[in-house]
């Protein structure tokens, strides 16, 4: 499948920030979001129920359904950055204005539940999305400076995974895939679950404790999904709350690197973490694991 990027946002770009899983903790959470755009040059644009909660949601379906599919309709809107994943995303799959997004392509950035906003552009729409911070998040240098190449000025976002473990050596070329693992596993069997053969899969959770992670990478085992994948890249699994009894990560982590027999590194700088890429989902990149290095190509900008 061939996949458009979209344009750069260049100073100036007006971004939404819209909330499409679950509510921000308070005003204090969309102002921080609103400087971290203007920090970055952009305009900030808040959508009209970003404040909305509905329990664990930001808000009715209708509501944080009409804030998406009005950032992506609306040809003023240059970006649409996600202030929060939480869930919620999952329940506006089958209703998301694609065919907008097909038309006039944009930067959607987000991760953790934003997975599945990723997932479904990059089936339905064929468009380079943005695993990166949320946009209440705090940006530290190391953030900032990737999110600035993956969306704004270019270059290689990616690039030595300091600290990061070799699982299985070798170099592997592909399409970037993948995000936070509990979400991905939730779309197994659905529309909208992305063709993995060929890919660079990237993986990343927090609040899992081993054993549901292991219970995940099996569950994914078992349905063929990592059949043809041709790299792995695991990022960090934070806040796991693991029990006495419970394995290793290393280990599950190893035995599913072995058991895909793809090139693979775990601890790379993606996730619940403070600093982390910002990875352009559908561009090609290659991965030397010997070397822990990730290169992304500069994908053809719409």
């Amino acid at each position: 499948m061939r996949f458009t990027a979209p344009p750069r946002l260049g100073p100036g770009a007006r971004i939404a920030l819209i909330a499409p899983a679950g509510p921000l903790g308070g005003d204090a959470e969309l102002e921080r979001a609103a400087e971290n755009a203007s920090s970055m040059g952009w305009v900030p644009i808040p959508g009209a129920h970003v404040r909305e909660r509905l329990d664990y949601l930001a808000g009715s379906d209708s509501s944080r359904l009409s804030d998406l599919n009005g950032a992506l309709r609306d040809p003023h809107i240059d970006g649409v950055w996600c202030v929060r994943g939480g869930y919620g995303a999952l329940r506006l799959l089958e209703m998301v204005d694609y065919d907008a997004l097909r038309r006039a392509p944009k930067a959607v950035i987000g991760f953790s539940e934003i997975t599945v906003l990723h997932a479904a552009i990059g089936v339905k729409a064929g468009v380079i999305s943005y695993h990166g911070p949320t946009a209440r998040g705090t940006l530290s240098a190391f953030s900032r400076r990737s999110l600035e190449r993956a969306v704004t000025c270019g270059g290689n976002p990616a690039g030595a995974a300091e600290g990061a473990e070799v699982l299985v050596a070798g170099v592997a070329r592909g399409r970037l895939a993948g995000g936070n693992l509990a979400v991905l596993a939730a779309l197994t069997g659905t529309s909208f679950f992305p063709d993995l053969k060929g890919s660079i899969l990237v993986l990343e959770d927090v609040n899992e404790p081993v054993y549901r992670i292991d219970r995940m990478l099996r569950h994914l085992r078992l349905t063929g999904a990592f059949g043809g994948v041709a790299g792995v890249i695991f990022g960090a699994f934070t806040e796991r709350g693991d029990d006495a009894d419970s394995l290793p990560l290393a280990r599950v982590l190893l035995e599913t690197a072995e058991a895909i027999g793809a090139p693979c590194i775990s601890g790379a700088p993606i996730g619940h973490i403070d600093e982390q890429w910002t990875l352009p989902l559908g561009a090609v990149a290659e991965l030397n694991a010997a070397d822990r290095h990730l290169t992304i190509e500069e994908p053809v900008y719409a």
